[in-house]
């Protein structure tokens, strides 16, 4: 009976582990799990919750499919193949530059964003998209998918249009609409875009812009992105936003951390733009805190200053805003993404090479840049630290996995 009993456990231990990663799947996809990362099957290994804590790297892998699957793929990478998963690099929609695609595939970039206005429609960006994904770099004899991304709110900020794309509305209009009326036309727009052959959008908004601001504040009041002007409206509508395209499969990022509601200035056109307002305790971090609850899968940081949160740093350089408050605070487990640093003015006092290992250092996970002639500079930067520099090297070896992770939730790599 000893053995038998033995027998009957081991069985069902191991159809267990199999199960797993099968309910969190479904979890992720009903929106049932509150700290579930929509389409993510759990195989990212736990965060720090410090600017200084080890590395989640150095932990083991815990015994899933995905958790096998990715470390396999991580395992196999050059130092120059990982270095370039930690980048995202803008190519126009409508007019893909070639020059700019080689330097792309030249330092292994492991992301595309799509950039400036199309209206080719969903088949012919489809068609681009392929084209681009077959420059992807291979491990292992498998093929790393390249993540392709794109900004898709609506409004003015919508980067794809023609036929197969609706016209979407502002974040002003969205947010007079009921929570279910935006899901389901969220889920629509997601649909779009995979059809398109884009992994994730760029969105949605989740700053918060005072009344009294309003179109004062130029990132996102002056082109109405906001869902409104409370916590409660913008956590609501953003929450919505992101459900719709979780139910379609496509991936979100909740922007721009820790807010850009209180600024005047607009970060891509102006340096020195400071929030003297928000704290690590502001109501305008909700919408963040209950994206992150939902399992947001990719956070992007802005290049302001927060004079409350750290004085000495933009918050994209900011181990305090990334280790401390977004790890740490408010326990955000995926990717952290930075606005772009590749032309915007906020970040021009410091070279490509400081911008780059300044955003690694400080706890963030993949470098977007609209401008592709920056990622040689970048890249060499990278590795040089790695180097010299063994904590660094480990923060880098964290950024991949994530980034690893964050690619096998959207099917992009060869689990079998």
């Amino acid at each position: 009976m000893t053995s038998r009993v033995r027998q009957i456990r081991s069985r069902r231990s191991t159809a267990l582990r199999c199960a797993a990663p099968m309910i969190t799947l479904a979890l992720a996809a009903t929106g049932c799990g509150a700290s579930v990362t929509p389409g993510r099957t759990g195989d990212s290994p736990p965060s720090p919750t410090t600017a200084d804590a080890p590395p989640a790297a150095a932990s083991t892998p815990a015994p899933t499919r995905a958790a096998t699957c990715t470390d396999r793929y991580f395992s196999g990478m050059t130092t120059a193949q990982r270095v370039g998963q930690l980048f995202m690099g803008g190519i126009s929609a409508a007019h893909p530059d070639q020059a700019q695609l080689r330097t792309l595939r030249d330092n292994h970039v492991g992301a595309i964003m799509l950039t400036g206005r199309s209206t080719a429609g969903t088949t012919a960006t489809r068609k681009t998209v392929d084209g681009f994904r077959g420059q992807a770099d291979q491990v292992g004899g498998r093929r790393v998918g390249l993540l392709v991304a794109t900004d898709q709110e609506g409004g003015q900020v919508q980067v794809l249009n023609g036929p197969g794309f609706s016209a979407i509305p502002n974040g002003v209009t969205q947010g007079s609409w009921s929570t279910a009326t935006l899901r389901s036309q969220a889920a629509g727009w997601a649909k779009q875009l995979k059809a398109a052959g884009v992994d994730l959008n760029l969105a949605p908004i989740a700053d918060v812009v005072p009344a009294a601001l309003g179109t004062r504040n130029m990132p996102i009041g002056s082109f109405q992105r906001e869902y409104g002007h409370t916590p409660e409206a913008v956590t609501s509508h953003s929450g919505a936003f992101a459900a719709g395209f979780a139910q379609s499969g496509v991936l979100t990022t909740l922007k721009h951390f820790p807010g850009l509601g209180q600024v005047i200035g607009n970060t891509d056109t102006t340096a020195n733009v400071v929030d003297s307002v928000t704290t690590a305790g502001s109501s305008s971090l909700e919408p963040f805190r209950a994206g992150i609850r939902a399992g947001s899968p990719f956070v992007m940081v802005s290049s302001a200053t927060y004079t409350k949160i750290d004085p000495k740093h933009l918050a994209a350089f900011s181990p305090t805003v990334i280790g401390q408050l977004l790890r740490g605070r408010l326990g955000f487990k995926g990717v952290v993404i930075s606005d772009d640093i590749g032309n915007a003015v906020a970040v021009r006092s410091f070279s490509p090479a400081q911008r780059a290992v300044n955003f690694i250092a400080a706890g963030g996970n993949m470098i977007l840049t609209v401008r592709p002639s920056t990622v040689p500079a970048m890249t060499q930067a990278i590795a040089a630290r790695m180097r010299q520099d063994a904590s660094f090297r480990a923060k880098v070896d964290d950024s991949v996995r994530r980034m690893l992770a964050a690619k096998q939730s959207a099917g992009l790599l060869d689990c079998h």
